[in-house]
Protein backbone atom coordinates (compact mmCIF):
# COMPACT_ATOMS: atom_id res chain seq x y z
CA UNK A 1 0.00 0.00 0.00
CA UNK A 2 1.06 3.84 -0.37
CA UNK A 3 0.61 4.42 3.01
CA UNK A 4 2.94 1.67 4.76
CA UNK A 5 6.31 2.27 5.44
CA UNK A 6 8.79 -0.23 4.67
CA UNK A 7 12.07 -0.25 7.00
CA UNK A 8 14.34 -3.20 8.31
CA UNK A 9 12.87 -5.51 6.38
CA UNK A 10 9.15 -5.35 7.29
CA UNK A 11 6.07 -3.13 6.21
CA UNK A 12 3.84 -1.04 8.64
CA UNK A 13 0.86 1.13 8.12
CA UNK A 14 1.36 4.84 8.66
CA UNK A 15 -1.64 4.89 10.78
CA UNK A 16 0.47 2.46 13.27
CA UNK A 17 3.00 4.92 13.63
CA UNK A 18 0.79 7.68 14.21
CA UNK A 19 -1.15 6.21 16.93
CA UNK A 20 1.91 4.85 18.64
CA UNK A 21 3.32 8.63 18.58
CA UNK A 22 0.24 9.92 19.16
CA UNK A 23 0.04 8.20 22.27
CA UNK A 24 3.21 8.46 23.66
CA UNK A 25 3.19 12.43 23.17
CA UNK A 26 0.04 12.71 24.59
CA UNK A 27 1.37 11.18 28.27
CA UNK A 28 3.74 14.33 28.51
CA UNK A 29 3.05 16.88 30.87
CA UNK A 30 2.29 20.04 29.05
CA UNK A 31 0.50 18.33 25.97
CA UNK A 32 -2.91 18.78 25.47
CA UNK A 33 -2.76 16.86 22.36
CA UNK A 34 -1.49 15.83 18.70
CA UNK A 35 -2.54 17.88 15.99
CA UNK A 36 -6.20 15.80 14.80
CA UNK A 37 -5.89 14.27 18.00
CA UNK A 38 -8.73 16.81 19.37
CA UNK A 39 -12.04 15.93 22.03
CA UNK A 40 -13.86 14.12 19.46
CA UNK A 41 -11.73 12.10 18.90
CA UNK A 42 -10.37 10.99 22.26
CA UNK A 43 -14.02 10.63 23.12
CA UNK A 44 -13.75 7.41 20.78
CA UNK A 45 -10.55 6.56 22.22
CA UNK A 46 -11.62 6.49 25.58
CA UNK A 47 -14.65 4.27 24.48
CA UNK A 48 -13.12 1.55 21.88
CA UNK A 49 -9.72 -0.83 22.41
CA UNK A 50 -7.51 1.51 20.27
CA UNK A 51 -6.59 5.27 19.16
CA UNK A 52 -8.16 7.08 16.55
CA UNK A 53 -5.73 9.09 14.63
CA UNK A 54 -6.33 11.49 11.80
CA UNK A 55 -4.48 11.62 8.75
CA UNK A 56 -1.77 14.40 8.67
CA UNK A 57 -1.54 14.46 12.15
CA UNK A 58 1.85 12.83 12.09
CA UNK A 59 4.67 12.21 9.19
CA UNK A 60 6.89 9.63 9.16
CA UNK A 61 9.81 9.19 6.58
CA UNK A 62 12.69 6.40 6.21
CA UNK A 63 16.15 8.11 6.23
CA UNK A 64 19.26 5.76 6.27
CA UNK A 65 17.23 2.93 7.64
CA UNK A 66 15.57 5.05 10.56
CA UNK A 67 12.50 6.55 11.37
CA UNK A 68 12.36 10.92 10.81
CA UNK A 69 9.26 11.51 12.81
CA UNK A 70 7.03 14.84 12.47
CA UNK A 71 4.64 15.96 14.89
CA UNK A 72 2.08 18.85 15.43
CA UNK A 73 1.03 19.50 19.54
CA UNK A 74 -0.62 21.66 21.24
CA UNK A 75 0.67 22.51 24.69
CA UNK A 76 -0.56 23.93 27.81
CA UNK A 77 0.21 27.72 28.79
CA UNK A 78 2.27 27.71 31.19
CA UNK A 79 5.10 24.74 29.94
CA UNK A 80 8.18 25.64 28.58
CA UNK A 81 8.47 24.75 24.97
CA UNK A 82 11.85 23.29 24.83
CA UNK A 83 11.23 21.35 27.99
CA UNK A 84 8.02 19.72 26.92
CA UNK A 85 9.76 18.99 23.34
CA UNK A 86 12.62 17.21 24.58
CA UNK A 87 10.31 14.75 27.06
CA UNK A 88 8.23 14.43 23.34
CA UNK A 89 11.23 13.03 22.11
CA UNK A 90 12.24 10.80 24.74
CA UNK A 91 8.54 9.59 24.56
CA UNK A 92 8.43 9.02 21.20
CA UNK A 93 12.10 7.51 20.64
CA UNK A 94 11.32 4.82 23.34
CA UNK A 95 7.81 3.79 22.23
CA UNK A 96 8.82 3.32 18.53
CA UNK A 97 12.23 1.55 19.45
CA UNK A 98 10.43 -0.71 21.84
CA UNK A 99 7.18 -0.74 20.14
CA UNK A 100 8.08 -1.07 16.36
CA UNK A 101 11.87 -2.11 16.84
CA UNK A 102 13.59 0.44 14.68
CA UNK A 103 15.80 3.70 15.71
CA UNK A 104 14.65 6.86 15.39
CA UNK A 105 16.73 9.82 13.58
CA UNK A 106 14.37 12.65 14.34
CA UNK A 107 11.20 13.61 16.20
CA UNK A 108 10.61 17.11 15.29
CA UNK A 109 7.77 18.70 17.15
CA UNK A 110 6.15 21.98 15.73
CA UNK A 111 4.19 23.33 18.14
CA UNK A 112 0.98 24.56 16.61
CA UNK A 113 -1.19 25.66 19.42
CA UNK A 114 -1.24 27.27 22.75
CA UNK A 115 -4.16 26.03 25.07
CA UNK A 116 -5.07 28.67 27.84
CA UNK A 117 -6.89 28.05 30.93
CA UNK A 118 -10.14 28.94 31.70
CA UNK A 119 -10.80 31.70 33.34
Amino acid sequence: MADDIQIDGFSISNNVLASIVTVAAEKVDGVAYVNGHNVATSLITMFTARPTVTDDTVTCEVMDGKLDITLPVAVFFGFTFPEVAEDIREAVCEAIETQVGVGVNAVNIRIDDLIFPKE
